[in-house]
C-alpha cells in the first residue's frame, strides 16, 4: 500500500476504520507471536442461519479489510460454530420436530439432520453439519475470506486440550467468578465443565464432585446417580457457554469479536476468565439487535424477522450487506420492508463513489462492501422502486416482457451482460407480486388534476422518444407548474403516483417515463382520464 493511501485510510471516519485503528493501538503495529491479527466471529447453530449472524461476518470483514489498510500485519478471521453444544429445544421452523425431541440434551453434531430424515438416508451426518453448511453457503456467496472451524473438532482433535486443562488448573477460580452470577438452585449443580455421558450421548449439567489437575481429570455423577471419572481433554467434556466464550479467546488468542448488546455481560465474564488464565482478551464491539416486523427482537429459534434466503428472493447480497454497515449501534426492523430502501440505497452508494474525493469515497458504505474495488453493475441508473413499478403498470411477470422495456432505458443492456439488471428485475417482479400487488390503490382525478393530466399527456407527445430521463423530468415539473402553485407541486407528483401508479410514492417520474416509455405513459394517462382501473391490464 503507497504511503498516500494509508493517510487517507487514516482520516477516514466511517466505523470500521475506527475499530480498526483501535486494533492498531492494540498491537502497537507489531506482528503479534501467533503470525498474525486474528479477527474471531461465533455462530450457534442450533436454528436455521441467521441473517443477524451474518451480520457479524460482514461488519468484521469491514473491520479486516480496514486493518488491512492501516497495517501490513497479517490477518486471519475465524468463523467459529459452537456446534457441540446440546440441543436445548425444538426450533419452531424446522421439519420432523418429533425425531429432533428424541435428540434433546445431544451435541449438535450427533444430532441426525431433520432437513432430509426419510428413506433416501440424510444430506449431511447431523443437525450441526446441516446448519453450518448452510452459513458457508451463505459466506461463500459473498466471496468472504475467511476459515470455518467446528467447535466439535476443535474439542476432539485434542487442540482445545491445552486450555481445558488451563480452566482445571484454576477451577476453583473460576467457579468463583461464575457463581455470584447465577441463581441459587443453578448454583448448587453449576461447573464450568460439562461432560458428555457415554451413556446416553448428552451433554450433561451435573455436578462435578472431585477436580485432579494433575491427573487432568473429573468426577461427577451422572444420570443414573453413578460417579463417573473422565479426561476434561479429548472430547469428553465441553465448556458452559461463557466459560466456552472464554476458551475460545483463550486458545486462539483472539485478537477481535463483536457481540449483540445484549451479551455484553458475559463478555465481560468472559474477560475476567481470559485474565485468570493469563492472557487478554480480545477487543469488542457490541451492536444494537435486530428487531422484527413487531418490534421484538428477532430470535433463531422462533424464527421471525427474514431468513437468509428470504433476503435473496428479493434482494442481493450487496444489499444486506448495506443494511448491515448502516448504523450498527441503532436498533432497526429487520423485516420484508426494508429491502427496496437497502438496495436503492445501496445502488445510490455505489454510483456515487466513482466521483467522490479517496478520503470521501472511504466513508462510502460501497467502499466497504467492495473493498475499495470500483464495480459497474450496468444498471443504468434503474433503480428497484422503478422496477417495482415497472411491474404495476406493465401488468406481466414475465422478465422477457420487462427486458423489453429495460432496453429503452439502458440500450446495449441484455440478461447476458447486465446479470446483476437481471437479478434486480427478477426480485422486484417476486417482491411485488408478493408484497405491492395487493395493496396497489388506484384514484381518479380530480377536476383541476384532469387537466394537468391531459396537458401532460400533450405534452409528452411533443417530446422526441429519444429524449433524456432529466428533461422528462423537467417538462412533468413544468407541466405542473402550470396548474399548481408552487407549494402545491408536491401535490403534483403525489397525484402521478397515486392516479397512475396506485400507490402514494413513486419513482423520479422523468426516470420512469423514460424507462416504461412515452408512448405507454400517454396511455396510462388516457385510460386514467376515460376512468379506467388501472389496476388491471388494458
Amino acid at each position: 500500500m503507497s504511503q498516500i493511501d494509508r493517510s487517507l485510510a487514516e482520516a477516514a471516519r466511517a466505523w470500521p476504520f475506527e475499530e480498526a485503528r483501535k486494533l492498531i493501538a492494540r498491537t502497537e503495529g507489531k506482528v503479534p507471536a501467533k503470525g498474525y491479527v486474528l479477527f474471531e466471529t461465533g455462530y450457534g447453530p442450533s436454528g436455521l442461519p441467521h441473517i443477524g449472524t451474518f451480520g457479524e461476518v460482514v461488519r468484521t470483514t469491514m473491520v479486516r479489510q480496514a486493518f488491512r489498510r492501516l497495517s501490513d500485519v497479517p490477518t486471519r478471521l475465524f468463523c467459529f460454530s459452537d456446534d457441540m453444544d446440546g440441543l436445548r429445544k425444538v426450533p419452531d421452523n424446522v421439519p420432523n420436530k418429533e425425531m429432533l425431541a428424541a435428540h434433546l440434551g445431544k451435541p449438535l453434531t450427533s444430532v441426525p439432520d431433520p432437513f432430509h430424515e426419510g428413506p433416501f438416508g440424510s444430506e449431511h451426518p447431523s443437525f450441526g453439519a446441516a446448519n453450518n453448511a448452510r452459513l458457508r453457503a451463505f459466506l461463500d456467496s459473498f466471496g468472504f475470506e475467511y476459515e470455518f472451524q467446528s467447535s466439535t473438532d476443535w474439542y476432539k482433535s485434542g487442540r482445545f486440550d491445552p486450555m481445558l486443562l488451563a480452566m482445571l488448573q484454576h477451577y476453583d477460580e473460576l467457579q468463583a467468578v461464575m457463581l455470584p452470577t447465577l441463581g441459587e438452585e443453578r448454583r448448587a449443580t453449576y461447573s464450568i465443565f460439562l461432560p458428555i455421558s457415554p451413556k446416553s450421548g448428552r451433554v450433561l449439567q451435573v455436578p462435578v464432585v472431585k477436580t485432579d489437575p494433575d491427573a487432568g481429570t473429573i468426577v461427577y455423577r451422572d444420570e443414573d446417580g453413578s460417579l463417573v471419572e473422565t479426561p476434561v481433554t479429548g472430547g469428553n467434556v465441553k465448556l458452559q457457554w461463557k466459560a466456552d466464550w472464554a476458551g475460545h479467546w483463550y486458545a486462539l488468542d483472539t485478537d477481535y469479536e463483536m457481540y449483540g448488546k445484549d451479551l455484553i455481560p458475559s463478555a465481560e465474564l468472559s474477560a475476567r476468565i481470559v485474565r485468570i488464565l493469563g492472557k487478554r482478551p480480545p477487543d469488542g464491539f457490541n451492536y444494537e439487535l435486530f428487531l422484527d416486523q413487531e418490534g421484538k427482537k428477532i430470535s433463531k429459534s422462533k424464527g421471525n424477522g427474514l431468513s437468509v434466503e428470504e433476503w435473496l428472493r428479493y434482494g442481493t447480497p450487496e444489499s444486506l450487506a448495506y443494511y448491515m454497515f448502516q448504523s450498527p449501534r441503532r436498533a432497526r426492523r429487520l423485516y420484508f420492508d426494508v429491502i427496496p430502501r437497502a438496495i436503492d440505497d445501496y445502488l445510490a452508494s455505489v454510483e456515487k463513489m466513482p466521483a467522490e474525493e479517496p478520503a470521501k469515497a472511504a466513508d462510502n458504505p460501497a467502499w466497504h462492501i467492495h473493498d475499495g474495488k470500483p464495480v459497474d453493475h450496468h444498471s443504468g441508473g434503474v433503480s428497484f422502486g422503478m422496477l417495482l413499478n415497472l411491474a404495476g403498470v406493465a401488468h406481466t411477470e414475465d422478465k422477457n416482457v420487462l427486458w423489453q422495456y429495460l432496453r429503452r432505458y439502458a440500450p446495449g443492456a441484455t440478461p447476458e451482460n447486465a446479470p446483476y439488471l437481471d437479478r434486480l428485475l427478477s426480485g422486484a417482479v417476486a417482491y411485488y407480486e408478493d408484497f405491492v400487488k395487493s395493496s396497489k390503490k388506484f384514484r381518479l382525478p380530480t377536476p383541476q388534476e384532469r387537466v394537468a393530466l391531459q396537458d401532460l399527456a400533450d405534452t409528452l407527445r411533443r417530446i422526441p422518444d429519444d429524449e433524456s430521463a432529466e428533461f422528462i423530468q423537467n417538462e412533468v415539473y413544468e407541466a405542473g407548474k402550470r396548474h399548481f402553485s408552487r407549494e402545491e407541486l408536491r401535490q403534483w407528483f403525489k397525484t402521478l403516483y397515486e392516479v397512475l401508479l396506485g400507490s402514494e410514492q413513486g419513482p423520479r417520474m422523468g426516470a420512469f417515463i423514460k424507462l416504461y416509455g412515452r408512448d405507454n405513459v400517454i396511455r396510462l394517462i388516457e385510460r386514467a382520464l376515460a376512468g379506467e382501473d388501472l389496476g388491471k391490464a388494458a
